[in-house]
């Protein structure tokens, strides 16, 4: 074996090595998570800088990329054919192979053996460690890939002008879209519960807040209905059992009595130690305004109201300025992170409790579109409703008893709790699937 073709084989695999080198940095600095890189970089990892400019500037250095995987093909391709033909010599020559032939089958086996070594070695397995090991290639292939974009800058910069020229005469404008949509976050999201990186309750939170500006006040308030409240002269005795019976942190106050003459509320940890001291006090002077908002105003232009007034509390007006219901951050809070308890929440029952296999207890407030989500349902004539509750009382056209029933396909309502003319609890019975 001669000097020039040790120096073949040798030029062969360098520019093997190169190709796997600008594969592999291409398919990691595209695989790289940036908040991953800043979590890197706020540790104090200094390859982690690097990657994040390669990273942060990928229609650069994926030119960078593709400039090195194009030279160093052509030079595979170039050096294929003369080093094989050297190494086969001595066959040809043994079988007195004419030079015609000498020269086809040696081009042929250059062709297969450096689309094997280029496809394998210089492609694949290179693109494989860079999607499996995304962090670590990354880091490890970013120095180099950025010197290099820095030395080939004049020909990246033309061959990118080039390209982007010849895009926009056919009226393309090139550009990247960085931001992630709603939808591609959710799968993000469930991706990342599926590869066990978040658990189900942080899944959980995330969808709850993409929801959560979806719902107005009206679906989570407390309804008028409901509504514990104290009257501006209302007696002490009569203040003391209300606060005994209900144990809340805050009650609206009203003017005579009338729920639509709402003046405020009142916090019942300032007035308390005025009643345990028996010091002189009124009512009104522990009144503080509360905000007001529109029933189909969204829970986050709500929250927002609240944290300006610095209160817990909204009073929530339907559309013919009456009252219709109350707000509390806890409500809104829930809405992200589950039920909140507190102790005095002992006797609260969930909104939903299975009963037995097909049956559920279901709180006449519940929501329709909650139900069709956890049950797969659909509810007919359900446009102009929202709970459950009143759907029940509309397909009953409004005359509802205890006992009463709706059915719908292989579901049914039963009415089970009633408080005047309102709906605290319904149960649900499902017929099961057949098998």
């Amino acid at each position: 074996m001669d000097i020039i073709t040790i120096v073949n084989l040798g030029l062969l695999v360098l520019l093997l090595g190169l190709t796997a080198f600008f594969v592999g940095s291409e398919f990691a600095v595209v695989k790289i998570r940036m908040s991953r890189l800043d979590q890197l970089i706020a540790e104090g990892n200094k390859k982690a800088v690097t990657a994040k400019k390669v990273a942060g500037d990928l229609d650069y250095y994926l030119s960078a990329c593709q400039l090195g995987i194009t030279v160093t093909a052509l030079g595979l391709g170039a050096l294929g054919k003369p080093t094989v033909e050297r190494l086969m010599y001595p066959v040809f020559e043994f079988f007195d192979a004419s030079d015609a032939v000498a020269a086809t089958a040696s081009y042929a086996i250059a062709f297969l053996l450096v689309t094997y070594l280029h496809v394998v070695v210089g492609e694949m397995a290179p693109k494989t460690l860079a999607i499996e090991f995304a962090e670590k290639m990354s880091l490890l292939l970013a120095p180099p890939l950025y010197w290099f974009g820095k030395v080939m800058k004049p020909f990246i910069w033309t061959l990118n002008g080039a390209a982007r020229l010849l895009l926009r005469t056919f009226g393309v404008q090139p550009g990247h879209e960085q931001a992630y949509s709603e939808d591609e976050l959710r799968i993000v999201m469930a991706q990342s519960f599926e590869g066990g990186a978040i658990n189900e309750t942080e899944l959980s939170y995330m969808e709850n807040v993409f929801t959560f500006d979806e719902r107005a006040a009206k679906e989570i308030m407390v309804p008028r209905t409901e509504l514990v409240t104290l009257d501006k002269d209302m007696p002490l005795k009569e203040i003391v059992e209300i606060l005994d019976e209900n144990n809340y942190t805050r009650y609206p106050v009203t003017e005579d009595g009338d729920k639509d003459r709402i003046i405020g509320f009142v916090s019942a940890k300032k007035m308390l130690p005025h009643i345990v001291a028996g010091r002189p006090w009124e009512l009104q002077n522990f009144v503080r305004e509360m905000p007001t908002t529109f029933e189909m105003t969204g829970l986050q232009d709500a929250l927002l109201k609240m944290q300006q007034s610095r209160v817990h509390i909204a009073l929530v007006a339907d559309e013919y300025g009456g009252t219709a219901g109350m707000l509390t951050m806890e409500d809104i809070l829930e809405e992200i992170v589950g039920e909140i308890r507190d102790e005095f929440d002992d006797d609260e029952v969930p909104d939903i409790s299975l009963v037995n296999d097909n049956d559920y207890l279901i709180n006449g407030r519940v929501l329709l579109k909650d139900l069709e989500d956890r049950f797969g349902l659909s509810f007919e004539e359900s446009e102009d409703i929202d709970t459950i509750g009143g759907w029940v009382h509309y397909k009953r056209a409004g005359e509802v008893l205890t006992g009463d029933t709706v059915t719908q396909g292989k579901t049914s309502w039963t009415v089970m709790e009633m408080d005047h003319q309102q709906i605290k609890q319904v149960l649900f019975h499902q017929e099961a699937a057949e098998e």
